[in-house]
Formats: structure tokens, sequence, C-alpha cells
């Protein structure tokens, strides 16, 4: 593999309060989830349009590779191929990413960022102060049918770094050492009630699933992505697996 000099376009299709707070204007809201909420549905489509349009645009990856960069890191939501609930899907701009990427230069890995019911319970998985994504068979499998279509839809272009299956995931010792309730504190208490960490045998079982969802769909040199859940020292026996060989890369969170 080359090494990979990238960087992360964070807050475009995923949003992040602190990076674009204007975005947030007369809400009280602190995550995507609650923007969207609290926003009309006239003001919510276009507040997300102009954002969408012109956060990052194909300067953008004009200035990256100028700058000698090789790679981007494309943070995505679940809802990137339908509306969901009061979410707002984004696919065209996934295709205008890989077609500047293309016409640059560059590489992208494709991140599934968010799930339903949350994977960490932070602002950047979309909703505050929730984990409960795992508990809920029917949502594992939502986040499962997307990664087969992304994988689907962009394994082969020449643009494609690899599919990171999941951002951050949460899991049991961090959940109360880093403190995601107090840091990120849920709006509707009820609503969070049951919340808890993933476990490492469901990552692990996920991880197995999400992979044999997108390899057959890639092309050749391109890679699964899975993220160390804060913990790089408990993954080197499980990625012995022969089938992981020359196909997986650990991403891991400084």
């Amino acid at each position: 593999m080359e090494k990979i000099r990238g960087v992360n376009l964070g807050n475009w299709l995923v949003l992040e309060k602190w990076m674009s707070p204007e975005l947030y204007n007369d809400t009280t809201a602190e995550d995507e989830t609650y923007l969207c909420l609290q926003l009309s549905e006239g003001e919510k489509r276009s507040r997300l349009k102009a954002h969408r349009d012109h956060y990052i645009t194909s300067r953008d990856f004009a200035y990256i590779a100028e700058k000698g960069f090789n790679a981007v890191r494309l943070p995505v939501p679940f809802f990137i191929f339908e509306d969901y609930g009061p979410y707002v899907h984004c696919v065209e701009y996934v295709d205008k990413a890989m077609k500047w990427a293309n016409d640059y230069g560059l590489k992208v890995l494709l991140d599934l960022h968010t799930v339903p019911g949350s994977q960490n319970g932070s602002d950047n998985a979309g909703i505050c102060g929730i984990i409960q994504w795992a508990q809920y068979p029917e949502r594992v499998e939502i986040a499962l049918d997307v990664l087969e279509r992304m994988a689907l839809r962009y394994g082969q272009d020449p643009a494609l770094l690899g599919i990171e299956v999941l951002n951050e995931p949460m899991t049991e010792g961090l959940w109360e050492a880093m403190g995601v309730q107090k840091r990120y504190p849920p709006v509707d208490p009820k609503l969070a009630e049951g919340s808890k960490p993933l476990t490492m045998e469901f990552l692990r079982s996920f991880y197995d699933r999400a992979f044999d969802a997108v390899k057959p769909s890639l092309g050749e040199g391109k890679y699964v992505v899975f993220h160390d859940a804060f913990q790089i020292d408990v993954w080197k026996d499980y990625l012995t697996q022969e089938k992981f060989k020359g196909n997986v890369v650990l991403d891991t969170h400084q």
C-alpha cells in the first residue's frame, strides 16, 4: 500500500456543531438529529442544501491535491441513499466527491460515521448521549445494507481507497471512563434509557458481517477498514483470520 497522506472531510455530510455553529442558529440543537427535528421541513432542506453545496467543493479537492496529499476520508451517514426520519439523504454529494477525487488524482476512504440509534453517543454519531443501535437487530441490518450498497455503487471506482465500516464504536469500559453522557447530555433522558456500550463480542461479529457484505464488490487493491474502538491492543489475534490478510486496515484515533 502507498503511504496514505490524507485529510478528513468532517462536518460536510455528517454535521458536527463545533465546526459550523451558525448552522444551528434559531435552534437549541446540539446534534444533527435535533437540528433536523427543530427546523421546519423547508428550512431544514434549504439550510442543509446551502451547507452541502458550499462547505466542500471541487476547489477543496484541487487544493488538497496541490498541497501534496493523496487521499481524503469522507464521513457519510447511514441515510446516505434515502431520507430516514428527519434526516435528508446525501448520495449526490458522495457521487460528486468521487468525481472530484478522480479529477484531481485523490483516493477516497468512505467512512460510515453514523448508524440508527448511535454507536458511540457523541454528536458526531448524530445524536448525543444515546447508544441503542446494537440492541436492535433491525438497525444493525440497516447498517449492513448501507455498507453493501456503498460497495456496490463505489467498489469499482478508481478513486475508492476503501470502506470504513463504522466510526469510533464505544465499547464496554470506555463508556463510563470517557463520561459520554456527561460530555454529550441526551436531550430526552427517557429516550436515552437503556443506552449501553457495545460489547467486544458484538463488534467483532459486526466487523465479520460487514467485511463479508462489502468485500465481494470491492475492486483489486481496495480495503475494508475497522476502527479499533480506542483499544488498539485487542485486535492482533482477530486480524490474523485468513480472509483479512492484505484486505483489512486498522484505524486508530489518537
